[in-house]
């Protein structure tokens, strides 16, 4: 009995430590409440969104998720509960170790991730892009308020406006990060050519060669097309 017990033991040994050899990414989660539902680990490829990896959530909010990652990249953790809720968390995924902690109630907004230095840099321009939303949410309020001149649309267009400048200089001022092409494709997708081939041009050789500074590079080369017909 206690052979065929040491037999079950090694050999769920083994399996726990090919699986971690096999791949380069694990996602750490924990989810406060969950008792049942399906977590995935999921990446964009062009139209597509593709599943990595999944597991059915059956008591434990504690779980795992692995996948092998070519490079630094956007991946998505997706939370199934069958409520109809879009429930998911965007991330800056590198090899190694990645953790997530959220709750149920609200998955999306208290989401906390701890990982690769990418997602360091991503969490900084989202920090203060917040803070630039959060004021000129009270400039809208304190215009409405007085009675202002200033009309809505305009003080939205500013808003844009500052947004397209914040990001710029951020994606300029971290030329050496995978988050300055991928932002500048994403998150600026309507500013000028110019702008786009000024921070393609200030980025590292290594970042030029990355996946988003390749997918920076075939927009430019796409809208100076567009712009020539």
């Amino acid at each position: 009995m206690k052979y065929i017990l040491g037999l079950v033991v090694f050999s769920f040994l083994m399996v726990s430590c090919s699986k971690e050899e096999q791949y380069n990414f694990k996602l750490k989660g924990y989810v406060k409440g969950l008792k049942k539902g399906t977590v995935y680990l999921q990446k964009q490829q062009d139209s597509l969104i593709i599943t990595l990896d999944s597991l059915e959530i059956k008591g434990d909010p504690n779980f795992e998720l692995h996948t092998n990652l070519v490079e630094p990249e956007i991946l998505t953790l997706k939370l199934d509960q069958n409520d109809n809720q879009e429930n998911w968390v965007s991330f800056f995924a590198d090899s190694g170790v990645t953790e997530v902690k959220s709750n149920t109630k609200l998955f999306n907004f208290n989401a906390k991730v701890k990982g690769s230095k990418q997602q360091e840099v991503l969490e900084e321009y989202l920090s203060t892009l917040l803070k630039l939303n959060n004021r000129n949410l009270d400039l809208l309020e304190s215009n409405f308020n007085s009675n202002s001149n200033t009309s809505f649309g305009e003080q939205q267009q500013k808003s844009l406006k500052q947004k397209y400048t914040y990001t710029i200089q951020f994606a300029l001022n971290h030329s050496d990060s995978e988050v300055s092409p991928y932002l500048a494709v994403y998150e600026i997708p309507n500013t000028t050519v110019r702008y786009l081939d000024t921070i393609y041009n200030t980025l590292t050789p290594p970042i030029k060669e990355s996946k988003y500074g390749k997918l920076l590079k075939e927009t430019i080369d796409l809208r100076k097309a567009e712009e020539q017909n």
